[in-house]
């Protein structure tokens, strides 16, 4: 049996030559949490060794931010750093990867004024655009991974104690990223040759609509025309293959914009802006979000909802079959990037260049023409359950199944 350093370095090389896939005399930027500090060393090592000429490493910490929401002035919270931004924008054109290593407890912003969390977002947002857009549309590689900190293993694990709830939860990464097992890169090329016979037969079905059904959830969604299902491996601009989330059990693709209709509801909370948002539900007409209820944080969500006009409107859709190893952990991660990899999926916000036949060389207004959202957030939220029934509407009306009882029907 490996021991935990064992896994720790394999889980960081797989980090750099599968996540980002380190190219000779590439920049690597990571942006990480101290926290992570042990990890992003061993990153940081693998990149250098890999053959990357600069590791670029913008480090953060929770008390610090906590600190800032807590005192700061409000101003503070209406205007990002110009040249933060410019640097991540001249790193992505001059061709750098970006590595992004969670580790926060999901509600380190409890408690806090929801105005000063949304300016923030609305800030970040839009200073970023142009190296989200970087991002979004495959220009470059980029991969998210998680790193235990004590909150957050806490939250997960409120039966143990600290350092115990640290290293169950190094475990449950360990496994979820396949990290614990003889030969990790194989691993992944096997995995992500699975989803792509999801992806193909997908693509073949060109499905024009799907229909979910589930306990509060009714919901047709369009698929535009020239729609492209994804999962797992991406490849960059420059014919570099890379994994952007590490787990992943998802394929996906873009809804249009405005043929989305119905209510969803949620399947397992949201940890956003630093709060947790929980059983919750959205009603769409042609598109747009008419309706927001939730038991828990619904302040929260409406004003994810106000971001901006695209955010009232839907920009991804993925599938992830109720039997994938996250979901039978039968873990709660209190963290996205973990639990939509549990649980079918929907994204508010932005849409995916790549999920778009030619999108990767079309302007943003080409895009919209086609159909696909804009906005400068993107968020997912989990839909998925055991009780969770698919169907693909062909273009000549016929209703076929997808998902049946939460899991793939073909």
């Amino acid at each position: 049996m490996a021991t935990f350093q064992e896994n720790l370095e394999k889980y960081a090389e797989l980090a750099v030559k599968v996540g980002v896939n380190i190219q000779k005399d590439q920049t690597l930027v990571i942006s990480a949490a101290l926290d992570a500090a042990d990890f992003v060393r061993l990153a940081v090592k693998k990149a250098y060794e890999a053959g990357a000429k600069n590791v670029v490493v913008n480090w953060g910490d929770d008390t610090v931010t906590r600190l800032k929401y807590d005192l700061a002035p409000k101003e503070a919270f209406t205007e990002f750093p110009e040249w933060r931004a410019k640097e991540m924008e001249d790193l992505a054109e001059q061709g750098a990867a970006f590595m992004s290593v969670m580790s926060s407890s999901p509600d380190l912003l409890k408690g806090v004024e929801g105005e000063r969390i949304s300016n923030w977002q609305k800030a970040a947002g839009k200073a970023t655009q142009k190296y989200r857009q970087y991002i979004q549309s495959d220009k470059v590689s980029w991969t998210v991974v998680a790193v235990p900190s004590e909150n957050w293993a806490n939250m997960v694990f409120p039966d143990r104690d600290g350092e115990e709830a640290v290293e169950k939860l190094w475990d449950a990464i360990f496994k979820a990223t396949r990290s614990d097992v003889d030969n990790p890169v194989q691993a992944w090329k096997d995995h992500d040759a699975n989803l792509h016979e999801k992806v193909k037969y997908l693509n073949d079905k060109n499905y024009q609509k799907l229909h979910y059904k589930a306990p509060g959830t009714d919901l047709t969604i369009e698929l535009p025309e020239g729609h492209l299902w994804v999962g797992a491996g991406s490849t960059n601009a420059q014919g570099h293959e890379f994994m952007a989330n590490m787990p992943t059990e998802e394929v996906f693709t873009v809804p249009h914009k405005t043929g989305v209709n119905g209510t969803v509801s949620s399947t397992k909370p949201l940890s956003y802006g630093g709060n947790i948002i929980d059983n919750f539900s959205l009603t769409f007409k042609e598109g747009r979000i008419v309706d927001v209820k939730a038991e828990q944080g619904e302040e929260i969500l409406k004003q994810l909802v106000e971001t901006d006009e695209g955010s009232h409107y839907l920009g991804e859709i993925a599938l992830v079959p109720f039997n994938s190893p996250i979901s039978q952990s039968n873990i709660l991660f209190y963290n996205t990037l973990y639990d939509e990899n549990a649980s079918n999926h929907l994204a508010i916000g932005n849409a995916y260049a790549f999920c778009l036949e030619g999108g990767k060389q079309m302007s943003q207004e080409d895009l919209e023409k086609h159909g696909l959202n804009s906005s400068i957030t993107h968020v997912d939220f989990m839909i998925g359950s055991a009780e969770m029934d698919i169907d693909g509407i062909t273009k000549d009306g016929n209703s076929e199944p997808v998902f049946r009882s939460g899991d793939w029907a073909f």
